[in-house]
C-alpha cells in the first residue's frame, strides 16, 4: 500500500469547511447541504529453488525478555514532566503527539544473497481466504510464503464471501492486483487464474495445519504434487508459525504484507483524500472503536447495554454456526480484559491521557451498535468526531459503501497515516495497523491496558475514585511503555501448551521485529 505522509493543507479555513460537515446531523436537508458544500469546497489533491528450508527449534533465552519491553518516550519518562487533564499550553500539547524513540530501527526486508528467483513450478496453489479484511490480508501474506516453500505457482486468492459481512468483493476490488503480481516477481510465480485445462481437474483440498513450520509443508504437503497438479488451501488464517522460520521466509512475509498488498487505486485515492481532510483539522487520533454488532456478539461483551440489546447479541452468537463458543460470562470477559472498551470508557481514557476536547478524532469502525445513544459521552468530550461518512460525500462513498472490506480498507489507510492510533480492542485490524505503523517508522500507537483500565473505571463509576489528576497520572503511568517503540516480538505465555501456546504469542504482522528490522545509523531497507 502506497502510504505517504502528505503536507498539511492550509489550516483553519479547510478545517471550518469540513467542520460544517461534522455538524450536519440535524436533518436530511442539512446533511445534504453540508455534504454538497464540502464537496464544492474540497478538491482532491491526490496512491526458490535450492536447498530445502530447515531450521531447528531454538531455545528461548532469558535475556530476551528485556527485549520485549518498550522504552518509555522521554517526554513521559518522569511523572513530573507531564501536563495532564487538558494540556492547555502549546509545549504540553505537542508532547501528546510525539512518538516513542525509534532507536534507529528501520525496515530491513531485502532477501539474502543466497535467495534465488523461483524455479520451475511444481504445481498450482489455490487459496480460499477466510475472515474479514485484515484476517484475509495476513492469510494471503502467509500463503505467499507457503507458495515459496512449496515452489508453487500462486493463483490470485479468492476472498471470503460467506463470512458475517457477506462481502462479494474480489481480490482486484480490494487490492492492486497488478502491483501484487509485479512486486512478487522475484519471490513466487503468481497467475490470475488456473490454466483452462486444470479448471475441472481433480484437486487436493487441504486444511493446512495452524501455526505450522517449514517441515510440515515440505514433509506433508509437498508430496501431494505427486498425485495432483493443484492443491487448494481451504483456509488461510494462521497457517504459518510466528517464530522460528527461515529469515528469508520471514522477510518475504513482510514484503507481501507491507509492500505487495497495496489497496486498489480507487480505494487508495479516496483513503489518501480522507487523510488530507482529517489533517486539515490538525494532528488527529485514529480511534479503532471496535463496538460493532458482530464484535459484541462474538465476544459476549454486554457491559453498558440494555437487556434487549444483550438478548439480541446472544441470539446472533447462538445462530452463527462457525462461532464455536456460545456460553460466555460477560462480567468475567470484561474483568479479564477480553472486551473492547466502550465509547464512554474510550472518552475517559483519552481525557486521562491529556488530550484536550479540541482534539480531532477519526472513528475507524463500521456501524456502532446502538448508534448515537452509545456515543453521547465520547461526542460531548471530543466534538470534532469524524468518520468516513462525515468526511466524504455520499457520491464519493457510493462505489464502496456496499462492501465491508472496501470500507474497512479506507479506515485502514486513515489509521496508518494518523498522528496517533488507539484501538479499543486488540483484534485483527488493531494488530495489522499497529504493525504497519511500526514498519513506517514506529508511529505513535497507544495500546490500552483494558484489564487495568476497567478496574479504574469501575472505581470511578462506584464513586471510589474521581476523574482528575490522580486518575490521569495512574493511566498515563501504566501506558508509558505501550506506545509503539521498538521491541522484540513477545513469545508464548508461560505455562501454555499446544494450540493455546501458539495463540498466546504476539502475532508476526503486529510486530515483525527482529525479523524485518535492522538497527543502523543508515536509513536503508
Amino acid at each position: 500500500m502506497a502510504l505517504r505522509r502528505k503536507g498539511r493543507p492550509a489550516g483553519r479555513r479547510a478545517a471550518v469547511r469540513w467542520w460544517l460537515l461534522s455538524l450536519a446531523g440535524t436533518g436530511a436537508a442539512v446533511t445534504a447541504a453540508a455534504a454538497l458544500l464540502a464537496v464544492a469546497l474540497h478538491v482532491s489533491a491526490s496512491a526458490s529453488s535450492g536447498a530445502p528450508y530447515r531450521l531447528a527449534k531454538q531455545p528461548r533465552e532469558a535475556e530476551e525478555l528485556r527485549w520485549e519491553q518498550e522504552f518509555a518516550p522521554p517526554q513521559l519518562a518522569s511523572p513530573h514532566s507531564r501536563k495532564l487533564d487538558g494540556a492547555t499550553d502549546d509545549a504540553a500539547e505537542k508532547r501528546l503527539w510525539l512518538p516513542a524513540p525509534s532507536r534507529r530501527f528501520v525496515p530491513c526486508v531485502s532477501p539474502s544473497l543466497e535467495y534465488k528467483r523461483p524455479g520451475k513450478s511444481r504445481g498450482y496453489l489455490l487459496v480460499h481466504t477466510n475472515g474479514g479484511l485484515n484476517q484475509m490480508r495476513a492469510g494471503i501474506s502467509d500463503m505467499v510464503a507457503v507458495a515459496r516453500i512449496l515452489n508453487a505457482t500462486l493463483i490470485i486468492p479468492e476472498l471470503d464471501k460467506k463470512s458475517f459481512w457477506l462481502d462479494k468483493s474480489n481480490f482486484s476490488d480490494v487490492f492492486d492486483e497488478a502491483h501484487f503480481i509485479r512486486s512478487l516477481v522475484n519471490d513466487v510465480k503468481v497467475e490470475k487464474k488456473l490454466p483452462n485445462e486444470l479448471v475441472k481437474a481433480p484437486k487436493s483440498v487441504r486444511h493446512f495445519k495452524s501455526w505450522s513450520g517449514v517441515d510440515y509443508y515440505q514433509d506433508e504437503i509437498s508430496p501431494l504434487w505427486e498425485h495432483r497438479q493443484v492443491i487448494r488451501a481451504a483456509k488461510s488464517d494462521s497457517r504459518l508459525a510466528n517464530n522460528f522460520l527461515p529469515p528469508d521466509i520471514q522477510k518475504l512475509r513482510c514484503r507481501a504484507f507491507f509492500q505487495a498488498l497495496r489497496y486498489a487505486p480507487p480505494i487508495e485515492a479516496l483513503g489518501n483524500l480522507l487523510v488530507e481532510r482529517m489533517k486539515s483539522f490538525g494532528p488527529y487520533i485514529a480511534l479503532h472503536l471496535r463496538y460493532e454488532k458482530d464484535m459484541l456478539a462474538f465476544s459476549g461483551c454486554t457491559y453498558g447495554l440494555s437487556q434487549t440489546e444483550s438478548d439480541e447479541l446472544s441470539s446472533i452468537r447462538e445462530g452463527t454456526t462457525y462461532w464455536k463458543v456460545k456460553d460466555i460470562d460477560p462480567l468475567e470477559q470484561r474483568s479479564d480484559g477480553h472486551c473492547p472498551l466502550t465509547p464512554k470508557e474510550v472518552a475517559m481514557f483519552l481525557s486521562a491521557l491529556g488530550y484536550p476536547s479540541s482534539t480531532p478524532v477519526y472513528i475507524a469502525a463500521g456501524e456502532i451498535y446502538g448508534g448515537e445513544s452509545h456515543m453521547v459521552e465520547l461526542q460531548s468530550r471530543f466534538p470534532i468526531l469524524m468518520n468516513k461518512e462525515k468526511l466524504a460525500s455520499a457520491e464519493e462513498l457510493r462505489p464502496f459503501s456496499k462492501y465491508a472490506s472496501q470500507m474497512a480498507a479506507l479506515d485502514y489507510i486513515v489509521s496508518v497515516e494518523s498522528d496517533v492510533f488507539i484501538p479499543s480492542y486488540s483484534g485483527n485490524m488493531a494488530r495489522a495497523v499497529a504493525g504497519h505503523r511500526r514498519f513506517h517508522g514506529h508511529r505513535k500507537t497507544v495500546i490500552p491496558d483494558r484489564k487495568a483500565l476497567v478496574r479504574l473505571f469501575d472505581k470511578v463509576d462506584s464513586g471510589l475514585l474521581n476523574e482528575g489528576d490522580v486518575l490521569s497520572q495512574m493511566i498515563t503511568e501504566m501506558h508509558r511503555k505501550r506506545q509503539g517503540s521498538p521491541r522484540k516480538r513477545k513469545g508464548p505465555v508461560s505455562g501454555t501448551k499446544g494450540s493455546d501456546r501458539f495463540r498466546s504469542e504476539e502475532a508476526f504482522y503486529e510486530n515483525p521485529l527482529p525479523d524485518c528490522f535492522c538497527q543502523s545509523k543508515d536509513d536503508y531497507s
